[in-house]
């Protein structure tokens, strides 16, 4: 039976690009890049992705919501198949692979919750990435085997990750410091989250 399959990759560190050049654009918009996640390794939730499996579902999303311009993602995923507007952050540009790492390209909007994405980059807070998709699962021993009936639906940023590796530098040679505490940089995003909305959520 096909389930809700979400997945995190570790703390990542994400390279800092500059804007499109001879592009017109509405306000600046951020770009990064980075890691998204990393075929035939068990990851923080025990789940392994064959690479045939990941391939083509990358295959799929670049010919799909990246060619449409669809490529949407929020800031800290909700348990749901559906991508809610009112929380979409930025938009992947283009994904590429290097060995069993997916990479991708994102660019960060101007909606709050880009813009609350954008604060968080910028003050050296290292965010992670996770995957939205449905599909089944297979208990393999200690690992659990993601299906060949997996969809992939999107990548959400999120401030708790999963998946090991995936360090990156800025552009200019700087490198955010990765922290292993998880409830300050929890609380870092509730406080921005209050102050540019003015919710504040109650935990």
């Amino acid at each position: 039976m096909k389930q809700l399959v979400i997945d995190h990759t570790p703390i990542v560190q994400f390279e800092i690009l500059p804007i499109t050049e001879g592009k017109l654009r509405i306000g600046n918009r951020m770009r990064i890049r980075g890691k998204l996640q990393e075929a035939e390794v068990k990851n923080g939730n025990g789940r392994v992705y064959p690479k045939e499996i990941l391939e083509r579902e990358a295959q799929k999303y670049m010919e799909g919501p990246i060619k449409t311009n669809t490529s949407m993602g929020e800031l800290d995923h909700p348990d749901s198949s559906i991508i809610n507007l009112n929380n979409v952050s930025h938009v992947i540009k283009k994904i590429w692979w290097d060995g069993d790492n997916l990479m991708g390209e994102l660019e960060l909007l101007n909606t709050p919750s880009g813009k609350i994405a954008q604060e968080i980059i910028s003050a050296g807070i290292p965010l992670g990435i996770s995957s939205r998709g449905m599909g089944s699962v297979r208990q393999l021993g200690e690992t659990v085997e993601v299906q060949d009936d997996f969809e992939l639906l999107c990548w959400d940023l999120v401030s708790i990750p999963s998946t090991p590796g995936a360090y990156m530098k800025l552009s200019e040679g700087k490198q955010f410091k990765s922290t292993k505490d998880y409830s300050k940089v929890s609380s870092l995003v509730t406080e921005i989250i209050c102050s540019q909305t003015g919710v504040c959520p109650l935990c």
